[in-house]
């Protein structure tokens, strides 16, 4: 079900959603948290969208989606959607889309949808306050989510990262690569036990998870870590072996090499935003591990 509501206010579409839920008996309190989305143009929309819906098949949700409309209207207005049953997942959407003054305080506007005792996370799918947590919307929220992947210069966005971190920050980036981390800790966790003397991240130059991934690797090891821009693969270099893992940049069959020893191939698809997503909303504790690998990226040797 998809209701629009032009020029409206926020009591009015509170009053709607009562009155939906009413006709069909549906209630909030199977609702786990409320996830406010906040992307800056419509060219991510409607993905974001999609990827809340499949993510809230894991994590019931209202999600809370704050386009801005025209800053310069003279006066203020809002236009909201409003999505339920199949059309939003398995949770419940408020798409509002503020302008004229109201553009500027997004985080009042939000606030009387806040469902009461569950946590709200923050999501910007695109470009990202340098400070989320010291952004208004931000400031709602236990759990902020940014996405370097979808900035202009994804390389300073997720260095910049670091600068405004606070305790409940992360960045779908660091969640694109989980299955590489698990690969590798899982390949080392083998004989001949050796410390890691160097490693070499090569890929993209415009792909971010790359870039934290040797942030990652910084803060594990002592030795040098270099990233390159070349085929996609990641190097770890000990005193006996070097283990290789390796995978075309469109495909989704991974190569895991060591010396002395036959190649092993595994599953290693790219991750898309919404499984990304849905992992991150498993968790809205600190993430000190990714805290870290930002830190670690000081250290990485960029060629």
């Amino acid at each position: 079900m998809i209701l629009n509501l032009t020029d409206t206010t926020t009591t009015a579409i509170n009053k709607k959603l009562n009155e939906l839920r009413e006709q069909v008996g549906a209630v909030t309190m199977g609702r786990v948290l409320t996830l406010i989305i906040a992307p800056q143009t419509g060219r991510l929309l409607d993905d974001s969208i999609a990827a809340a819906n499949f993510a809230s098949q894991e994590h019931p949700s209202r999600v809370i989606v704050v386009m801005p409309g025209d800053p310069n209207a003279a006066e203020a207005r809002l236009d909201a959607q409003l999505r339920m049953f199949g059309d939003a997942g398995a949770g419940e959407m408020v798409a509002l889309r503020l302008s004229g003054p109201l553009a500027g305080h997004a985080d009042s506007v939000v606030v009387p949808f806040l469902l009461p005792d569950i946590p709200v996370v923050a999501w910007w799918p695109e470009a990202a306050p340098t400070s989320p947590a010291d952004d208004p919307l931000g400031a709602l929220a236990v759990r902020r989510i940014t996405d370097a992947t979808n900035s202009a210069h994804p390389l300073s966005a997720i260095r910049s990262r670091l600068d405004g971190y606070r305790a409940g920050d992360t960045d779908l980036s660091w969640s694109r690569i989980t299955y590489w981390r698990a690969l590798l800790a899982s390949a080392l966790d083998q004989p001949p036990y050796e410390p890691i003397n160097s490693a070499l991240v090569s890929g993209l130059s415009t792909e971010p998870a790359l870039d934290i991934l040797a942030g990652w690797l910084a803060s594990r090891i002592d030795g040098p870590v270099r990233r390159a821009v070349g085929e996609l693969k990641i190097e770890l270099v000990r005193d006996s072996e070097t283990v290789t893992l390796s995978r075309p940049q469109d495909g989704v069959i991974a190569t895991l090499s060591r010396t002395g020893r036959p190649d092993a191939l595994l599953p290693l698809p790219r991750r898309d935003t919404a499984e990304c997503l849905a992992e991150d909303l498993r968790r809205l504790d600190q993430d000190v591990i990714y805290g870290a690998a930002l830190r670690g990226i000081e250290r990485v040797e960029y060629q």
